[in-house]
């Protein structure tokens, strides 16, 4: 692959190691953590690094009070949060606007990251998704339900937040679109100020995509399914684009047993305090973008076929990537 002279002898050992621990079927169970990364190659941009959601919000934008402006430019996720959602819908909805209808319009593929994931269920390997995305884009490969956990939510399903009553989601983007202001300035067909859009079942203003805000449990499914999987399901545990900062997500690390092996995929090393050791002992650290990393290890597997079957299916970018592997 173009560039792959550029990628350091560590890289390579590295892939070796993860294919070898798989071909001699040493590794039985694979399990993943995703956080925002796994998305990026997809054009959607993570939360914290430079240029994402965090770094560029403008709390000047939003419908919002001074007092809660001010809250936001302390600190940025406090837009997402379950206080401030009670208190102001608008946010939220002016903040997803774009995701949310982008979303329905399928704007957004998975990644190979993403394929790479449905091919270890291929191949019967994989015992979990554990997603902190609540992008969907793992739903668009064939990965099945009970092997994902959304462990924060999802956009595909719209409820309120104060009776839980579900919503067509159909419905809710239309109302997104006539009522919710564009504070990104690229829909002329906005309104110039934004809405409320009530429950039809409670009448208050609380109806949202099903994400995890911040303040909010966790679903039920994260909890009963770490506690069947770990330590003694999980051979190998990769940890994906994730800053590791959000609990009780990131705890999931510290989980696997001793003889697991870790993998670490992020552009920066994470998860000191959590325990991970970075290309020592079975802890395994990849600094290069998502979809390089997994490329190189199905190259490796020899499971580009199966990829290559799917890459009508791909980002662009995850495709272009794809295909210089190939040749």
């Amino acid at each position: 692959m173009e560039g792959d002279e550029f990628l350091p002898t560590q890289f390579f050992e590295n892939v070796d190691k993860i294919a070898h621990l798989i071909l001699d079927g040493k590794v039985k169970n694979i399990a993943f953590l995703s956080g925002a990364g796994i998305s990026v190659g997809a054009g959607i941009p993570d939360f914290r690094s430079p240029g994402g959601m965090y770094d560029t919000l403008k709390p000047d934008l939003l419908t919002a009070t001074e007092t809660q402006r001010n809250r936001m430019r302390t600190d940025p996720t406090f837009v997402v949060n379950k206080e401030l959602f009670f208190q102001n819908q608008l946010c939220y909805l002016e903040l997803r606007r774009p995701f949310i209808l982008g979303l329905a319009e399928q704007k957004w593929k998975a990644t190979l990251a993403h394929w790479f994931i449905d091919t270890c269920h291929k191949k019967g390997l994989l015992r979990r998704l554990y997603t902190q995305n609540i992008d969907g884009l793992d739903y668009q490969t064939n990965i099945p339900i009970d092997k994902v956990v959304p462990v924060h939510g999802t956009m595909g399903r719209i409820e309120c937040e104060f009776c839980h009553a579900v919503c067509p989601i159909e419905d809710f983007r239309e109302k997104v679109k006539r009522q919710v202001k564009d504070i990104y300035d690229i829909d002329p067909t906005a309104p110039a100020n934004s809405t409320p859009i009530p429950c039809v079942s409670c009448s208050k203003n609380g109806l949202k995509p099903a994400t995890v805000l911040y303040g909010s449990a966790l679903p039920t499914a994260f909890f009963d399914c770490k506690e069947v999987d770990f330590p003694d399901h999980v051979d190998l545990f990769f940890v994906v684009g994730t800053s590791l900062t959000v609990s009780p997500a990131n705890f999931l690390v510290t989980l696997p047993s001793k003889q697991a092996h870790r993998v670490l995929v992020n552009r920066e090393p994470v998860g000191r305090e959590l325990g991970l050791k970075f290309n020592q002992g079975n802890d395994l650290y990849f600094s290069q973008d998502c979809d390089i990393v997994f490329g190189h290890i199905a190259k490796k597997l020899g499971w580009l076929g199966d990829l290559l079957a799917v890459q009508y299916k791909l980002a662009p970018n995850s495709k272009a990537i794809l295909q210089a592997l190939n040749k």
